[in-house]
Formats: C-alpha cells, sequence, structure tokens
C-alpha cells in the first residue's frame, strides 16, 4: 500500500499544483493530516511552496507545488545549521 506522503510527493513531482483540500478529498483524508505530510517532506528536504491564488470573484485558495529553491535559501539553511 502506499503511504499518503507517497502519493502526495508524486502528485507535486508530476508538475501539478494541488491544495491541500483537493488532496485531502481525493485521499478521504483531512487537510491537517496532507499539510502534516507535507510538512515531514519539506524536513526531508524537497522544496514544496505554498502558493496563493486568487479568481475574478475574490475567493483566496492555496496550492503547494514542488520547485528548486534558490540560492539565499540553500545558503539560509546552512547559515542555520552553523555551516556557513
Amino acid at each position: 500500500m502506499v503511504s499518503l506522503k507517497s502519493k502526495i510527493l508524486v502528485a507535486l513531482k508530476s508538475g501539478k499544483a494541488v491544495s491541500g483540500k483537493q488532496f485531502a478529498a481525493r485521499h478521504n483524508t483531512s487537510v491537517t493530516t496532507v499539510g502534516a505530510r507535507v510538512s515531514e517532506l519539506r524536513r526531508e528536504g524537497f522544496a514544496i511552496y505554498n502558493n496563493k491564488k486568487t479568481d475574478s470573484q475574490g475567493r483566496s485558495a492555496s496550492f503547494y507545488r514542488i520547485g528548486k529553491p534558490t540560492r539565499a535559501v540553500i545558503a539560509a539553511g546552512y547559515k542555520a545549521l552553523g555551516n556557513a
């Protein structure tokens, strides 16, 4: 059986932006659980970003996407670890 964390990672690696709400509905779980798995993936080193989008009626939603961290983010990580 494939874990929820693996399913999230596969979806993000496919290049699609997915909202926590959409993912929770598809996999019969809570948005909180999806957020927790995303946090675990971030701690494992995946650059997962949360972007907000607003539609024409002013409603906003947050979408996760996987990306490439900037040099500044990598430098900040090394600095936080004391390896600068």
